[in-house]
């Protein structure tokens, strides 16, 4: 859906499906897809955001038979959620959605399947946008830096060449996540100024498409910037104002944004702690970080490690990672962080900051009943037009 007033383009993400397979994306465009896009726009094309797996991806005829449900349909896709490399459903997923990372060929590899698929969707001129792993899992990307920097660098030069080719740009936008390489908009800023946004970076990017190092230059922030988590972001305790300040200074484009909500506690007791024990799914991590009165923040990698401080813990303002429908509210001392949302998506509507807007709530199969029970197509239809509420 396209926004009024240059705010961009708005839709929702197919991660929250099972789309391992392309049978399975070809399922879930011509039942939900089709379904909340005949009820919200019925009139003009309705924004779809993609989500293949590798193995969808590198399908000899994924790009055509995509393009031949978009025309069917009146779809128009603009991004991609080129995160999960694997299954994202019905498996545990954890740490392994940052797998591979950015050191690996694969990942490469796959990233440009899914660009040359987005090539062939976009019309002409247009920008399309994959939001990608931030690095790799920090555990085992930590250190590595220039290697993720030059699987980036590689990766802008087969998107040049594919601009070259196609006349369709495709983006690539990293998703800074907690306990990634890049799980914070300092983390951003640091990398992007010591490893993407530089002369030697420049020189790297000429090096492997032929441009002269100014056109590579500039090239380097058209194919490459982040993809802002809303979740994500509030997980961390960065404040929006903040955070767009930092890459604005900076001069890091935010190619796309994903509109997400996170489980919020703003103090914790014997209730909030029984509670929050059910949102543990066993599928996705579930990274929850403490604030304490003084300040401190205190982390922890899923859920469980930080319900094992039992008692300890009490008092302390919890943000876990669990994406909750924008529109939840939670009973006390149960919360969200739609509120951080809200102001985010304010400061887009007054002054637009990306083009591409998604939302991506992937949950609902995995909602304990307080949160879930509602029908994944309604929710997501009401998800949307509570963001259409804020910003049409």
């Amino acid at each position: 859906m396209r926004l009024p007033d240059g705010r961009g383009t708005l839709g929702y993400c197919l991660n929250v499906h099972p789309t391992q397979t392309l049978a399975e994306v070809r399922a879930a465009l011509l039942g939900p897809v089709r379904t909340i896009a005949r009820r919200l726009c019925p009139a003009e094309p309705f924004a779809v955001g993609l989500r293949l797996s590798a193995e969808a991806a590198a399908r000899p005829d994924a790009a055509t038979e995509l393009a031949a449900i978009f025309a069917g349909e009146g779809f128009a896709a603009y991004t991609m959620n080129g995160f999960p490399y694997g299954p994202f459903h019905g498996v545990p997923v954890k740490e392994a959605v940052y797998e591979p990372d950015w050191t690996t060929p694969d990942r490469l590899a796959y990233t440009l399947d899914l660009a040359r698929i987005m090539a062939t969707l976009v019309p002409p001129k247009k920008t399309a946008t994959i939001s990608t792993v931030p690095g790799g899992f920090a555990p085992r990307t930590r250190g590595r830096e220039a290697a993720v920097a030059d699987g980036l660098l590689r990766a802008a030069a087969g998107l040049v060449r594919l601009e070259r080719e196609t006349g369709r740009r495709v983006a690539l936008a990293l998703e800074p996540e907690p306990f990634c390489l890049l799980e914070t908009t300092a983390d951003a800023v640091a990398f992007f100024g010591g490893h993407l946004f530089t002369p030697a970076a420049a020189g790297r990017l000429a090096e492997l498409t032929g441009l002269d190092p100014d056109d590579a230059a500039a090239a380097l922030p058209r194919h490459l910037g982040l993809c802002l988590d809303a979740c994500h972001m509030a997980v961390m305790f960065e404040e929006p104002e903040a955070t767009l300040s930092a890459l604005d200074t900076a001069g890091i484009p935010i190619h796309k944004m994903q509109i997400s909500a996170a489980l919020r506690i703003a103090r914790l007791d014997a209730d909030a702690r029984r509670r929050a024990a059910a949102f543990h799914d066993g599928v996705y991590l579930h990274q929850t970080m403490a604030r304490r009165a003084d300040g401190t923040v205190l982390r922890a990698l899923d859920l469980p490690q930080a319900l094992e401080r039992g008692t300890a813990a009490d008092g302390e303002e919890w943000r876990i990672h669990v994406h909750v429908p924008l529109f939840a509210e939670p009973a006390p001392p149960l919360a969200s962080t739609a509120d951080s949302l809200e102001r985010l998506l304010l400061l887009h509507r007054n002054r637009p900051f990306t083009s591409h807007l998604e939302v991506e709530t992937y949950t609902w199969s995995v909602l304990p009943p307080e949160l879930g029970g509602i029908d994944v197509t309604a929710g997501i239809e009401k998800e949307l037009r509570w963001v259409l509420q804020r910003l049409g």
